[in-house]
């Protein structure tokens, strides 16, 4: 049973590693909700290529204009 240490470091298993595609030198992000419960993610390269191509884009309003809105809101 893996244990934390004095510097409060996680060794996950390597099972698990398996599992979820980790390996050394991965870079991850970690979350804890409401009931102590923490979720491990895995940070992949262009995760969110594409997210925003179906944004549409109005060219009429500059990035000054676009910034303003956006503190404004």
């Amino acid at each position: 049973m893996p244990k934390v240490s004095a510097k409060r470091q996680i060794t996950l298993p390597v099972e698990q590693c398996r599992q979820a595609h980790i390996a050394p030198g991965d870079e991850y992000n970690s979350y804890v909700d409401n009931h102590g419960h923490i979720t491990i993610i895995k940070k992949t390269l262009r995760s969110a290529k594409g997210l925003l191509k179906d944004l549409k884009v109005n060219k009429q309003i500059s990035d000054e204009d676009s910034l303003q809105s956006a503190i404004t809101s």
